[in-house]
């Protein structure tokens, strides 16, 4: 079988590496000896690292590359991620929507079946944005999102004609294996209690990193804490590190794990953290992987939608409502309940990865 495999790729954001990481070792435990190619940023490297052929994803460069793959395969997998959104300027063929929807309408002109794979969508708040959900969405020949929420969005959108089913984050069925690279790269001791960080830059918002600087500073002083922040996002996330530290009265105390490391790897890390508090939405799948209680910090329905779904909304906020005298409280709780959390996040864990491989299943059903 000979699949296409759009999505933000080739990039360097961990999450979405985990996505392709996920996609590609299920797809071969699923089928027999399947033809990949993957349409990525990084053609080479992507290529290389998964055994697959790899095309370059723009539209300015292969395009008869893209056509001729789409009209060789017989199905195209849309996701996963968060794809389907206008946070991000859209004009007219510019910007993820466009652009990923455009990727569809092609491979239907090429006569190739589509799926929307585990994929998160929106926001869609722009009328160009919301025509092109509706005229393109329905393209589609089966869909399966990461949550409820998504699958209520697209039926307001006005997409309704293919079959949508919630499974969840193909992430949650990451096939992981041990690696210490992350942990033996710090100079930390056996016995220190480690609190994993995820932060990111959100539109020019800064007032949280002043926050979080606090919310550090006391967990180091009244619990001996050793916060590390994980990159999840390559320099764009460590640069929102450095800047909390330096806002930080005992920043030195605190660890930037490195931009090149895998995914892989940071999931392995997150089994050394007593808890994580975090805002990328894979830092926090990370965490229910490692079946790490974890406050999550939202600032999209995406992230609040998993919190709710794993049972740490009680232990979170949003990112308009993040203030570190009301989240402290709460990462002392994760902290001193952990053993019990632990338990119940493992249940979840458990629950979210069979959810996961449903979407595999679906697309045999379907497609196969």
């Amino acid at each position: 079988m000979k699949i296409v495999i759009s999505g933000f790729y080739g990039l360097g954001n961990t999450g979405d590496e985990a996505i392709l990481d996920a996609m590609i070792d299920n797809l071969r435990s699923s089928l027999d000896d399947p033809y990949l190619t993957v349409f990525s940023l990084s053609p080479d490297e992507t290529a290389t690292k998964h055994s697959v052929t790899s095309i370059y994803r723009g539209w300015r460069h292969d395009f008869k590359k893209k056509v001729r793959a789409l009209r060789e395969a017989d199905l195209l997998l849309s996701g996963g991620g968060g794809l389907l959104q206008d946070t991000y300027p859209t004009r007219i063929i510019f910007g993820p929507l466009p652009y990923y929807l455009l990727i569809v309408l092609l491979a239907k002109l090429c006569g190739t079946k589509v799926m929307f794979f585990s994929q998160g969508v929106g926001p869609v708040t722009s009328k160009y944005g919301k025509l092109l959900m509706k005229t393109f969405g329905n393209l589609a020949d089966f869909i399966t999102v990461r949550d409820d929420y998504s699958k209520n969005y697209l039926h307001k959108l006005g997409v309704t004609r293919p079959e949508t089913v919630v499974t969840s984050d193909i992430v949650f069925a990451y096939q992981g294996h041990n690696d210490r690279s992350c942990i033996e790269s710090l100079p930390i001791e056996e016995n220190q209690s480690i609190v994993g960080i995820s932060v990111r830059p959100w539109f020019g918002e800064t007032s949280y990193q002043k926050e979080m600087a606090v919310l550090l500073d006391r967990l180091i002083k009244e619990r001996g804490i050793t916060p590390v922040f994980i990159p999840m996002e390559g320099e764009h996330d460590a640069a929102v590190s450095r800047a909390i530290q330096e806002q930080m009265e005992h920043g030195e105390q605190t660890y930037i794990l490195g931009t090149d490391f895998t995914p892989n790897q940071y999931l392995q890390f997150m089994k050394e953290c007593r808890a994580v508090i975090g805002m990328r939405l894979h830092s926090l799948i990370f965490a229910t992987l490692a079946s790490v209680p974890y406050a999550g910090i939202s600032y999209d329905k995406k992230v609040e939608s998993l919190t709710k779904r794993t049972g740490m909304w009680e232990y979170s906020t949003t990112l308009d409502d993040f203030t570190a005298e009301d989240l402290y409280p709460n990462v002392l709780q994760l902290l001193d309940d952990r053993e019990r959390l632990v338990a119940e996040l493992e249940v979840e864990r458990q629950s979210l990865r069979d959810a996961a491989l449903e979407n595999l299943a679906l697309m045999k059903k379907h497609f196969v």
